[in-house]
């Protein structure tokens, strides 16, 4: 609030003679704008006090409701490289007459102004979801970091792009007061770190990183993610609503900490662990405290890497990552909002493949979704593999072709097209595989693929199609190449098949790739 100190007979009087305009605390220096989309710019101000909102050539003019709350839209805008100001400004009509009886008059149309610096216009995305989204380009413990953090972060100046780190909070309601804080992708950076900074998503940075390099234009990313949090946490009412089926969720008391202690105390919902464990777990929370300051900000979209917490209800995934989605685009106003998001890696659960079988399903469903599998990247002795590139660039490679024009990349991993049993053989036909290759870092041509008879035992199975030709020694040797663009699999012993699954077994390591390096993902048939 601004004080105007006034001199007079009986002493000093000071008053109040306008509110402070002033934009939304998500906005600040060194933030990137969205390019291409309409880009809403909101804040508060007194109530029916004129706004003004001013960016390169535009300047926008509003009246505050009733509550204060005032929003502009700046119409589209190329991508700048140039940092410049963003400033909003109030005036009041007249804001003499409560100083009347004072014998004193303020100045009419007493104005106010705040401005922020240096703001860039590219692309922006949301980076969000569970520990191995928050796992940081570097931090203090070497079993929760990007295994090439530190070489990444001193080798990299690249002030074009922007990153924030938002603080981790729950809420029960939306925390709109949410302070972000943008910093340049520098190597001060790790600096930063040894001095205390926390520092973003090892898989966010690798992303922004990724798409500067293919664009050259800005790259704005906000990354808010917690370990060990389930999505109903990260989904607002909005999503939730949209799906029947998660009616009961949609009912679950939203409770502060002292309440959940007592409600788990008298048993019911919050009872003993089941999927919601502790408070942080309860539908809408994260949503509010570290999403919902940010919309109807212009993005274009989402990268996600969620689904630990949930792996023991497959059976409901599908449709929570449906709410999940249906709420953010909503909340952001952006009906075409993209979500590319990570299938989960090996790390050592039987609930594995059919997370991930949910997981593909709702990817084959959202046409505004995208899935990167990564069954090649994980570690059974570590739930956080430390390798957050290869997770970054095959998100990328969705953005890529999807929205920046690079048509001729082929960013999706195979999935099954068809099927039929010929004699003692699957004949295995698939989208987006016009090869095939079997990579084990030992050298070997074994995969993950299981096929039952009648009696329904799994035993494993084999490529038949596998090329082989003849090593130094004369005996036969295959380095790993499949005839064809079929994948013809049998099993020894097995002459009537009846059922095949791939990736249902420890270890669950991927090992067959189509022609472009992406894997086969877990799949089952003949059930």
């Amino acid at each position: 609030m601004k004080k105007l100190i006034v001199l007079t007979a009986a002493g000093v009087l000071a008053g109040v003679v306008g509110a402070n305009v002033r934009l939304a605390p998500v906005f600040g220096d060194k933030m990137v704008l969205q390019r291409e989309m309409p880009v809403r710019v909101w804040g508060l101000a007194d109530p029916r006090e004129t706004v003004t909102v001013r960016f390169a050539d535009q300047k926008k003019k509003v009246v505050a409701a009733d509550d204060g709350t005032w929003k502009v839209e700046l119409d589209p805008m190329p991508a700048s490289k140039e940092g410049r100001p963003l400033t909003v400004s109030g005036a009041k009509p007249d804001a003499a007459h409560w100083l009347n009886g004072f014998g004193l008059w303020a100045a009419k149309n007493a104005t106010n102004e705040q401005k922020i610096e240096d703001v860039l216009v590219g692309e922006v995305w949301f980076c969000a979801g569970q520990s191995n989204t928050s796992c940081p380009i570097w931090g203090s413990s070497p079993r929760f970091r990007d295994g090439q953090g530190a070489m990444a972060l001193q080798m990299t100046k690249r002030p074009l792009v922007r990153l924030v780190k938002t603080p981790r909070e729950w809420t029960t309601e939306p925390k709109l007061d949410l302070q972000a804080t943008w910093m340049e992708m520098d190597p001060a950076l790790f600096f930063d770190f040894e001095r205390g900074l926390s520092l973003p998503s090892a898989m966010g940075y690798y992303f922004a990183l990724e798409l500067y390099g293919a664009l050259e234009i800005p790259v704005g990313l906000i990354d808010s993610s917690v370990g060990g949090t389930n999505i109903d946490s990260w989904t607002p009412p909005s999503g939730i609503a949209t799906r029947p089926d998660l009616k009961d969720v949609a009912e679950l008391p939203v409770l502060d900490a002292d309440a959940f202690k007592k409600a788990r105390e008298k048993g019911g919902a919050y009872c003993g662990k089941g999927i919601y464990g502790g408070p942080i777990q309860q539908p809408t929370v994260l949503w509010n405290g570290m999403v919902a300051a940010y919309a109807p900000m212009a993005i274009r979209g989402f990268i996600w890497y969620q689904g630990c917490h949930n792996s023991g209800e497959h059976e409901r995934y599908c449709s929570k990552m449906h709410a999940l989605y249906n709420g953010w685009a909503k909340e952001f106003q952006n009906p075409f909002l993209k979500l590319y998001f990570v299938q989960l890696t090996p790390w050592g659960s039987p609930n594995i493949p059919y997370i991930q079988e949910a997981q593909a399903q709702f990817d084959a469903e959202e046409p505004n979704a995208g899935m990167a599998v990564i069954n090649d990247v994980g570690n059974l002795s570590d739930i956080h593999p430390n390798d957050k590139r290869t997770v970054a660039k095959r998100l990328a490679i969705h953005a890529l072709r999807r929205d920046y024009g690079y048509d001729s990349l082929r960013d999706n991993s195979p999935t099954l097209k068809g099927w039929k049993i010929d004699g003692n053989k699957f004949r295995l036909t698939f989208n987006d595989a016009a090869g095939w290759y079997v990579y084990n870092p030992d050298r070997s041509v074994q995969t993950g693929f299981e096929i039952a008879g009648p009696d329904g035992n799994f035993v494993p199975a084999k490529i038949e199609n596998l090329v082989y030709g003849k090593g130094r020694d004369g005996k036969p040797k295959c380095d790993g190449n499949v005839k064809g663009a079929e994948l013809v699999v049998s099993a020894d012993g097995v002459a009537e098949p009846k059922k095949l699954r791939y990736l249902y077994s420890k270890p669950w390591f991927g090992s067959v790739y189509n022609e472009s390096a992406l894997p086969l993902g877990a799949f089952h048939i003949g059930d």
